[in-house]
């Protein structure tokens, strides 16, 4: 039993937890973009999907209270996804550092082989937590990247999701910031995808490229979904009512 409850101290628990949660964002990540694929289909049909999210569980659940649990479950996924990884790096860079002396060339081979990798899921994953805090800031509360008046919180159960999400994507530097952070999105979830393969020990090499070919998929889907709302709105495919 001690050893189970201190298994998030050792290299393989934190990898464990790096990868559950990894799954449970990208599970989410691929429900949210399927769900903002209903922007195509008008305000009506966008508007209710977003009062739907409100609504779900019901009437089991209460107004919200499944939407509350999902956003607890997401906010401690994405702590202990980061600090699971910043705990990893900081241990693999004390391993490197310490196997490296009087090894430099070595220690050049291994840079070149995972510097690719390890640059797109550091930087890339930085990125992403700060497009989390900017996304909630601007979508989800208003508190940025729109005029004056521009932005609608929700009115006697009323929504204005989908003009909401259309305004805020027609400034081009929103927009942009949105499309770079999506590509390093991509790169990320398809790393993190196979590494969380491997960690959970599927990896067999009859399955390689079955399972290689998944990530390249959950990456490539969620990518180009996510990168349409913002270009669907910059080339005026979507315009707002």
């Amino acid at each position: 039993m001690t050893g189970v409850l201190t298994l998030y101290r050792t290299s393989v628990g934190k990898k464990v937890i790096m990868a559950l949660t990894g799954f449970i964002l990208v599970g989410f990540i691929a429900f949210h973009m399927y769900g903002n694929t209903k922007l195509y289909m008008g305000p009506d049909v966008f508007n209710a999907y977003a009062s739907g999210l409100r609504d779900l569980g019901h009437p089991v659940l209460g107004y919200e209270h499944l939407l509350w649990i999902a956003r607890v479950v997401l906010l401690s996924s994405v702590v202990l996804h980061i600090w699971s990884a910043t705990a990893l790096t900081a241990q693999s860079q004390k391993t490197t550092a310490k196997n490296a002396v009087g090894t430099l060339k070595r220690y050049g081979a291994l840079k070149r082989q995972t510097g690719y990798a390890a640059y797109t899921m550091r930087f890339g994953g930085l990125l992403i937590f700060l497009f989390i805090v900017y996304h909630l800031l601007h979508l989800t509360f208003g508190a940025v990247g729109y005029d004056a008046g521009q932005y609608h919180h929700a009115e006697s159960g009323k929504y204005f999701v989908y003009n909401n999400v259309v305004l805020g994507f027609q400034h081009p530097l929103v927009a942009g910031f949105y499309l770079l952070t999506m590509l390093f999105l991509g790169l990320h979830l398809f790393h993190g995808v196979w590494s969380m393969f491997q960690t959970l020990g599927l990896n067999s090499a009859k399955y390689t490229g079955l399972l290689r070919g998944l990530a390249i998929l959950i990456a490539v889907a969620v990518t180009i979904g996510n990168l349409s709302f913002p270009l669907a709105v910059l080339f005026r495919v979507i315009l707002p009512v």
